[in-house]
């Protein structure tokens, strides 16, 4: 539970839609740092609730968290799919881990129907621009296993989503 703790705590949480849908950003700061330590005591269906509200009105790092949740199975059913899904939510609004994990899910092909490496570099090459430096040692493995031309086609494919997801870099 320490490297929970150490991996998310020190996230912000990010406005989004917070506002228009009742969870002002400090409250939703608030209940993913509840959650957190639900987590950390081993209150995952607890934790799961209190990230609820925040995870609905599109934060990110509600949303990430609960993509943990499904991908290890706690307080949840495992469910490789469901925290796929949750991943890229989160992955779409510039969240490092997050596009770390989609970079993961589409290496190993887990929830999907097979593994896409462009996809996996694409991702992990996004989660290295929002800062995440983990995800410089799954570009450099996966950038072994593609050919040129692939490696072109996620450059592109990377441009594309630079320019909205990460502006100013």
């Amino acid at each position: 539970m320490d490297r929970l703790r150490k991996t998310y705590g020190a996230r912000l949480a990010t406005p989004c839609l917070c506002a228009l849908l009742a969870v002002t950003p400090a409250a939703a700061r608030a209940n993913i740092e509840q959650a957190r330590d639900m987590m950390e005591a081993g209150d995952f269906t607890g934790a799961r609730i209190a990230l609820g509200p925040a995870a609905r009105s599109g934060n990110a790092d509600a949303e990430e968290l609960i993509g943990v949740m499904y991908a290890l199975g706690l307080g949840v059913g495992q469910d490789y799919v469901r925290a796929f899904e949750w991943y890229l939510r989160a992955a779409m609004k510039g969240h490092p881990g997050a596009q770390s994990g989609v970079g993961w899910y589409y290496e190993t092909g887990l929830g999907l129907p097979a593994p896409d490496l462009v996809r996996a570099y694409l991702w992990y090459r996004l989660s290295t621009i929002g800062g995440d430096p983990d995800a410089a040692v799954s570009v450099t493995e996966v950038e072994r296993k593609l050919t040129p031309e692939q490696i072109e086609h996620a450059h592109e494919l990377i441009d594309d989503y630079r320019v909205w997801m990460y502006p100013f870099r």
